[in-house]
């Protein structure tokens, strides 16, 4: 096939496009640079199956030649208040992605007759109160609080896909993609394991925020990527989640992540102060992807940190 993937300097925008090249396909890349790195599309320079457009989404978007697959994946996804590149600081650029941007794909894929698949996120199921997600629980949300740029911005995008599909008869998919790691992630992203993996390798106490019992899932971005080009290949429209159903504490975490390391400055704690809405448990429901992609996680946490760390260690000046 040929493929227009948008957010293709992202980090899971770089490790598809790895993906679909090694797979035979033919990528068309697109990013306006705004969050994604050239760095991490460098080494496809000179590539026969890669072709690049610099180009911004809420734009309208011509791609010359067929395509048959177009999967969007831009959008700023850091929610790190303090980072340049968060969707805190690049609030209407968020909303335009997700709304102009999607609008703008899914033309594309009408006008090509091709594929569509929407990169949605746990987070647009707020801080839930039903746990594990499953994909038909709606959520628990609020559309003014600070979080929602990003997360109403993936709701509407989710509901225009839908509008797509049923109107228009466009081929789609929706992947909700809950916490993903591995090389090319923003140390800056703000996500605890960016923020644990830094101060781990850099000797400094792991900073826990209140008590630690707040909980996460990680999945490895290669299993991730896996059950994302499951999807395309399937025949289902409705959203699937992608990610890990281990659940652990954040604390748990934390100390993951120094024995691991042979960090030994351990945890410190602070008081906290944590981003509005921020949710207290994460935890993917994949019983849809099971049956419907035969996907399931094979990468354990401790696996894919020992295959994370030279990378980090690399942008931190360490290797």
């Amino acid at each position: 096939m040929r493929i227009l993937i948008t957010g293709a300097a992202g980090f899971l925008g770089s490790h598809l496009c790895d993906r679909l090249l090694a797979d035979g396909h033919e990528v068309i890349g697109m990013d306006n640079f705004v969050t994604g790195r050239p760095e991490n599309l460098a080494h496809l320079a000179g590539h026969p199956g890669f072709s690049f457009y610099r180009h911004d989404v809420s734009n309208f978007i011509f791609v010359p030649g067929k395509v048959d697959a177009v999967m969007h994946f831009a959008s700023p996804a850091s929610p790190n208040p303090q980072s340049p590149y968060g969707y805190f600081n690049l609030p209407i650029q968020t909303m335009k992605a997700g709304a102009l941007g999607t609008h703008n794909t899914l033309g594309v894929a009408r006008a090509h007759r091709a594929k569509f698949m929407l990169a949605s996120t746990s987070e647009i199921y707020g801080d839930p109160n039903v746990h594990p997600q499953r994909e038909d629980y709606p959520g628990n949300v609020d559309p003014v609080g600070p979080r929602a740029v990003y997360d109403e911005a993936k709701r509407f995008a989710e509901a225009l896909t839908m509008a797509y599909h049923r109107y228009h008869g466009v081929d789609t998919r929706i992947v909700r993609i809950f916490n993903t790691y591995g090389p090319r992630m923003d140390l800056e992203d703000g996500r605890a394991l960016p923020n644990f993996l830094k101060q781990a390798l850099l000797g400094q106490p792991l900073t826990v925020y209140g008590d630690g019992s707040q909980t996460r899932s990680f999945c490895y971005v290669d299993d991730l990527i896996e059950g994302i080009v499951r999807l395309l290949h399937s025949d289902e429209h409705l959203p699937v989640n992608i990610g890990n159903p281990i659940e652990m504490s954040v604390l748990e975490f934390a100390e993951t992540i120094n024995r691991v390391t042979g960090n030994q400055a351990g945890v410190t704690f602070l008081p906290d102060k944590r981003s509005a809405r921020d949710p207290q448990r994460r935890q993917p429901d994949i019983s849809r992807a099971r049956s419907i992609l035969n996907w399931e996680p094979r990468i354990s946490l401790e696996e894919g940190l020992y295959k994370t760390i030279p990378y980090f260690k690399q942008q931190l000046g360490l290797a």
